[in-house]
């Protein structure tokens, strides 16, 4: 007998190793697969959307995803009609504004009842949490009745003010600034920076993450709002996206067609928003990896 029959593995064994790998390769097949099964229930209805942007009025209701006759005179429609612009420049306007007051007010609350021990901190922020058990439809009222008073019925201040802050914000911050070490911030008061300074020098750079999570989470949730900025507007030049594509129709017939135009621009600038936010967030997983 050689040196290699000696240390070759017997048939058993092999057999044995290849029945205990099937159980382990039988189970990747199944993660892979559920999870290209919930990549295409999510991406079929954006192609959904794009086919019926291609479409004409007469194959909207065609299943097929491939029009049979493609067309771009949708989109020519959307975008020379100068309403569009208007809508998409107030939307823009919206989210941009809401999203940076969030990221100021939510962070600097989150920091506050972080890092800072005062009586009623518990209560308060309790307080701030159980807003999130309260529908938003039970709010709109309060809100309109507050826009009427203020006189800010029609304008982008009372279409904003609800969300300028969110108990959602706060909750996010507060846990990342848990992570945030004391020694950096004491070492911050002994160099002489004062209390702002060293939330926004010292503290903010260390949740990037975070902030980069609740910009896109904010700017979504207030490009897609529907219902309020329909309640709060009375005239079509202060309409949101939203509000606007969904008067694209009448009772008898709805355009669909061109609603799903509208729709495939809006897309736009959520993408550009999750392009330039992810790296931030990828980056902060990452570290927090090499942490653990």
């Amino acid at each position: 007998m050689t040196a290699t029959d000696t240390i070759r593995p017997s048939s058993g064994t092999l057999l044995e190793a290849r029945a205990a790998r099937r159980p382990r390769n039988m189970g990747q097949v199944i993660r892979w697969l559920l999870l290209f099964a919930g990549g295409i229930a999510m991406v079929m209805p954006i192609a959904y959307m794009i086919s019926t942007s291609l479409k004409w009025p007469h194959e909207v209701y065609n299943i097929n995803l491939i029009p049979d006759e493609p067309t771009l005179e949708n989109y020519t429609y959307v975008l020379e009609d100068g309403r569009f612009y208007g809508w998409f420049i107030n939307s823009i306007i919206i989210a941009t504004l809401t999203t940076v007051s969030n990221l100021f007010f939510d962070s600097l609350v989150g920091y506050t009842l972080c890092k800072f021990r005062f009586p009623g901190r518990t209560l308060v922020f309790i307080a701030i949490l159980s807003t999130l058990m309260i529908p938003t439809e039970m709010l709109v009222i309060p809100w309109y009745l507050m826009s009427q008073s203020f006189g800010w019925l029609d304008s982008y201040w009372g279409i904003m003010f609800p969300g300028m802050m969110t108990a959602f914000g706060v909750f996010l911050m507060k846990q990342f600034f848990e992570s945030v070490p004391d020694d950096f911030l004491e070492a911050a008061r002994i160099d002489g920076l004062n209390e702002f300074q060293i939330w926004w020098s010292v503290a903010m750079p260390l949740v990037r993450p975070a902030l980069a999570a609740l910009a896109i989470f904010v700017f979504l949730g207030n490009w897609t709002a529907f219902l309020w900025p329909l309640i709060v507007t009375n005239s079509v030049e202060m309409y949101t996206l939203p509000v606007g594509l969904s008067g694209f129709g009448d009772e008898a017939d709805v355009a669909w067609e061109l609603i799903m135009t509208g729709a495939a621009i809006s897309t736009i600038p959520t993408l550009i928003v999750f392009l330039i936010f992810q790296r931030f967030i990828i980056r902060g997983v990452v570290m927090a990896g090499l942490k653990g």
